[in-house]
């Protein structure tokens, strides 16, 4: 029996024993529709800030994380790398190896911030992803410099760019451990894309928080790939709160990373200080947002099954194959 089957015949459903009471009694839990993977530490779950876009707000998320005891295995950010200076990057780099976290920083240039009109339409063009070789060059650029001071996550939005970075990886361009996470907004909607991106070379994939319980039990039907999934969604992504399905989001979508996001927040990308009040207060709220989503799942019984924290690694995963010697594009 998995960790997760295990661990969910404990839980408790919302309202669930008020409600008996009365005679609405919970529909039965389907076996086959629980995970059957967990990370490779033995958890099912790890946890993620995201939207930290810099020092000083990453400084904010790990004092307000200890005050209120949420634990963190992942920050990220959304601005950029080449929206931080070296002495940045460096500087959040540190402060999360000191507290044993993973940083993930976003690569590059992408199509919301180009010239070109189509992403402003209203069809969104070929939104995030990176138009033309410069763009693309510009991602393989900030990849290389990130690793060279430190971080082992990137955030991508971009299946060419993904490739082309794992592609790197194998090349030894990028360090064997550097891993590779897919932005919510290219994220999967069904098993097949899923599984592609896991083969282009991705170590965890952030599906849409719209996505159904069922869709997360067809997706584990076919990869194990670690899921990235807003709890709480910001407005641009449907802004939908999904706190009271944390603990049945864990049994479907094991291993997970629950995101804290925020919705009623303003945007914040590309960051900079004429933001600085918005993102403080934005991202300290997402670390109480955590708190609750903790608090909810130790009400129910589900908050065992945490992977330790410094965990970051996803296991062994499916990749297209990748010849020893330089390929043409």
């Amino acid at each position: 029996m998995t960790p997760t089957s295990t661990h969910h015949r404990l839980l408790r459903r919302p309202g669930a024993t008020a409600l008996a009471r009365i005679g609405h009694t919970a529909p039965d839990d389907n076996p086959a529709d629980a995970s059957p993977h967990s990370f490779p530490d033995g958890g099912t779950w790890r946890t993620e800030v995201p939207s930290v876009e810099g020092p000083e707000a990453l400084a904010a998320v790990l004092k307000e994380s200890s005050r209120l005891h949420v634990p963190i295995h992942r920050i990220s950010q959304g601005s950029g790398i080449w929206m931080l200076t070296d002495a940045e990057i460096t500087e959040m780099v540190d402060s999360c190896a000191e507290r044993d976290i993973e940083l993930c920083l976003f690569t590059g240039p992408r199509g919301t911030w180009d010239i070109g009109a189509a992403t402003r339409t209203d069809s969104g063009g070929a939104g995030l992803r990176a138009r033309g070789h410069d763009a693309l060059a510009g991602c393989v650029e900030d990849a290389v410099r990130a690793t060279e001071l430190g971080v082992r996550c990137l955030l991508v939005a971009d299946e060419g760019v993904l490739w082309t970075l794992h592609r790197l990886r194998i090349h030894g361009v990028l360090p064997a451990d550097t891993t590779f996470k897919v932005s919510a907004l290219i994220g999967p909607v069904n098993p097949a894309s899923y599984a592609v991106y896991e083969r282009l070379g991705a170590d965890s994939l952030n599906i849409p928080s719209d996505l159904t319980l069922t869709h997360l039990s067809e997706i584990r039907r076919t990869s194990r790939a670690p899921m990235d999934l807003y709890v709480e969604a910001p407005d641009d992504l449907g802004g939908s709160i999904r706190m009271y399905e944390a603990a049945e989001l864990i049994r479907r979508g094991a291993p997970l990373y629950l995101k804290f996001g925020l919705s009623r927040s303003p945007g914040i990308y590309p960051y900079g200080a004429q933001l600085r009040d918005t993102a403080l207060a934005a991202v300290r709220e997402r670390v109480r947002r955590g708190r609750l989503v903790l608090d909810l799942l130790a009400r129910h019984g589900a908050d065992g099954g945490m992977s330790p924290l410094g965990s970051r690694l996803p296991g062994e995963l499916h990749r297209f194959p990748v010849t020893t010697t330089p390929e043409k594009d």
